[in-house]
């Protein structure tokens, strides 16, 4: 199997072929939709073989194995929970920077919206006044030159 993991400009963050079993992590640093795809080896129409993918998704502080942390750092269980209370608020600042740029953002879409609105609204009002004195104009010509004025 082929796994390969784009970020949202389109980008490669990560590229593997796994034989029978595999597991991968990876970390990107850019927010928004990214894409997972997954593509089998077979190359025949009528493989018998069966292909089976368990996909285990853990993403923010759910990504950290502390136990191995602790193990690995020989923390006692304050400083484990401590570092999980750090990564706990790690994650809401990156989540309140991510909401912020999404305001900033749909602000920008919305005054340019706006702003669209209101020309097409000048341009209707104009095309419409044009139009009234086009046909005053008009009028006037045609009763003047059937003598009726």
């Amino acid at each position: 199997m082929h796994v390969e993991l784009l970020d949202p400009t389109g980008s490669l963050v990560m590229s593997r072929a796994y034989a029978d079993r595999g597991r991968f992590s990876a970390t990107s640093h850019s927010a928004g939709e990214h894409s997972l795809c997954l593509h089998s080896n077979s190359t025949g129409w009528f493989n018998t073989g069966q292909l089976r993918v368990h996909l285990d998704l853990r993403l923010g502080e759910h990504a950290q194995d502390y136990e191995a942390i602790a193990a690995k750092e020989k923390l006692n269980d304050l400083e484990l929970r401590l570092r999980q209370l750090l990564d706990q608020v790690d994650q809401v600042s990156k989540e309140q920077s991510y909401q912020r740029l999404r305001e900033t953002v749909f602000r920008i879409i919305s005054e340019q919206t706006n702003s669209r609105v209101l020309w097409w609204s000048v341009l209707q009002t104009v095309v419409l006044l044009a139009t009234g004195f086009w046909q005053v104009r008009h009028l006037k010509s045609f009763f003047q030159a059937k003598k009726l004025v």
